[in-house]
């Protein structure tokens, strides 16, 4: 069919021609699906050799550091009992009898090995004689029953050893056991055998005899008190501790695996995770990922609680150490204080005094502890209602916003109305007490210039007067020393001849002068320095002069003038100072 009609003629399909091409596609995707296939074998065994390379190195470096650990441990081992040995310590007993208990497991040791081992090296040792020259027994009565002997002894010691295996196989196992009962408990002497134990009062307290019976009596309410709140919590945290299995649900071989293999790789490791995670579907096989994710969660919750237990008997035995030393103070204070009235012989009122104080002390000490409760009570109720009246005011305003808005605005303007006619009035009244100060103050200032040209003026005509006298004087002075000048004047002749002729001095100059030379002398060294001409012109010298002439050098004037100035050139760099500038 052709274009929605039938076609007359038609040509025969090729059947060999098409199972040809079919064929060659089918090869084509065959070889495309078998590089698909190496493709992925070859990034599996990549992904492969680079998870195995990574715990390779974890291991050697675990290794290493387990193997460094252990030879520090036995080093200080015996560093620490050739110490004691050495020295007379309390502890020496102590590691006496660890050396005694090692001494009784080498002899132990030694006969299991003569009981189990030996038997075996013996077997295989006469095993191994006979059975080089027996290569070819013949096969004669006698021969049969020596090996059967042989055989018989061979199964006997495979019975024995069986039997020695399986019994260190339980032993084993009930050590594991207890090893393990051990490690999820709190360690000894964290908390006491039993919640009972938590609510007892010391000795020290019950068998105070010498104290006052209210004293007494509040200690030992105090030290109930402290049990039954550790007692309600370690009560919480061990029905939660009963609740969780040990092993997670897993047996305890494999959750011994699963701890191990965790704990091989440190929190610091990058992809820790993916590590651990990939070695634990190597070790067990057999566990998907969700399984593991939750024995994870299990076994991280258990440790958690162990933890939280154990935090918990740490803060017990604070609390409780803390609470003791109070007391024993506070009990040693009132025993001092019985003493001192015993001794004394004081009387009743001082004694009773004393015990109200220390009652108070005690009650002072209880009414804390109730406020921290009552306060820690009442902010979390306050919390809570501050939530609840946040709730209902965002409520409120949510309804009344429109309305207070208007309200508002009205009183904005009307606010702003009174504040701009307020303003106006200040103003006014401003404007005016400031025209009559200025207009008060135009007439005095007139009064002062007035009665300042005057006083100008009867000074300057002062001065006037002041000025005549002194020139009348110099005058005066003037006359009189003309008259001295002319009572001492020298009256001489006049000689031109001996003004203008040669001098005595100058005539013997002339003639001792013939014989002598002037000799110009050259001086010692030669001097590079700067000149006058170069000195006065620098700005900083002739600005120094010109301040020191003024008398002004000294002044701040001065230093501030000086630190502006800079030279006419500047210094080059190797001549600058780098040293301290005061």
């Amino acid at each position: 069919m052709k274009n929605g009609l039938w076609c007359s003629r038609y040509k025969p399909a090729e059947y060999h021609k098409l199972q040809a091409l079919v064929e060659a596609k089918r090869q084509e995707t065959a070889q495309i699906g078998q590089k698909v296939v190496r493709t992925l074998q070859a990034a599996r065994a990549s992904r492969e050799s680079s998870v195995g390379r990574q715990h390779r190195q974890v291991w050697n470096r675990e290794s290493a550091r387990l193997a460094w650990a252990g030879a520090r441990a036995e080093t200080e081992l015996q560093a620490c009992l050739g110490d004691s040995s050495s020295t007379h310590t309390p502890d020496r007993s102590f590691l006496s009898e660890l050396l005694h208990y090692e001494l009784v497991l080498q002899r132990e040791r030694e006969l299991f090995q003569a009981a189990t081992v030996a038997p075996v090296w013996q077997l295989k040792e006469d095993l191994q004689v006979r059975l080089p020259g027996t290569q070819r027994p013949p096969l004669t009565p006698a021969h049969t029953s020596d090996w059967e002997q042989v055989l018989i002894q061979v199964n006997l010691v495979k019975q024995q050893q069986d039997s020695i295996m399986e019994k260190l196989s339980s032993e084993c196992r009930a050590v594991e056991d207890q090893v393990a009962s051990l490690h999820l408990q709190v360690p000894a002497g964290s908390l006491p055998g039993s919640l009972a134990e938590l609510g007892l009062v010391p000795e020290e307290v019950l068998g105070a005899d010498d104290l006052f019976p209210e004293l007494r009596d509040s200690l030992v309410h105090a030290f109930l008190a402290l049990g039954d709140r550790y007692r309600c919590r370690l009560q919480a945290v061990q029905d939660r501790l009963q609740g969780l299995d040990r092993f997670g649900g897993w047996s305890a071989e494999e959750h011994l695996l699963f701890q191990v293999t965790v704990e091989q790789y440190p929190a610091d490791l990058p992809r820790r995770r993916a590590l651990y995670t990939d070695m634990l579907h190597r070790v067990l096989p057999h566990r998907s990922t969700h399984q593991l994710n939750e024995h994870e969660r299990s076994w991280d919750w258990q440790r958690f609680t162990q933890a939280q237990l154990l935090a918990l008997a740490q803060g017990w035995h604070r609390d409780r150490a803390e609470l003791l030393a109070k007391a024993l103070v506070t009990m040693e204070e009132a025993r001092q204080e019985r003493q001192e009235h015993l001794n004394l012989q004081r009387d009743r009122q001082n004694q009773l005094d004393i015990c109200s104080r220390l009652r108070d002390k005690l009650q002072q000490w209880h009414a804390q502890q109730e406020e921290v409760a009552r306060l820690e009570a009442d902010v979390t109720s306050r919390r809570q209602e501050e939530e609840e009246e946040r709730l209902r005011r965002s409520q409120e305003r949510d309804s009344a916003l429109r309305t207070r808005q208007k309200h508002k605005v009205r009183q904005f303007y009307t606010a702003q109305q009174r504040q701009r006619e307020a303003q106006e009035w200040r103003d006014q009244q401003r404007l005016e007490e400031l025209r009559r100060a200025m207009a008060e103050q135009a007439r005095r200032d007139k009064e002062r210039v007035q009665f300042r040209a005057s006083v100008l003026q009867q000074r300057r005509e002062e001065g006037e007067v002041r000025a005549l006298e002194r020139l009348k004087e110099e005058e005066h002075r003037e006359n009189r020393l003309e008259a001295l000048r002319n009572q001492v004047a020298v009256v001489a002749e006049g000689d031109p001849a001996r003004m203008m002729g040669d001098t005595a001095a100058w005539r013997n100059r002339q003639q001792g002068g013939e014989q002598e030379k002037f000799v110009l002398h050259k001086p010692l060294y030669d001097l590079h320095t700067y000149t006058d001409t170069q000195i006065v012109s620098d700005p900083r010298v002739r600005i120094e002069q010109a301040l020191r002439q003024a008398g002004l050098h000294n002044t701040p004037y001065a230093q501030q003038v000086f630190s502006g100035l800079k030279p006419l050139r500047p210094p080059r760099r190797d001549t600058e100072s780098t040293g301290f500038r005061s």
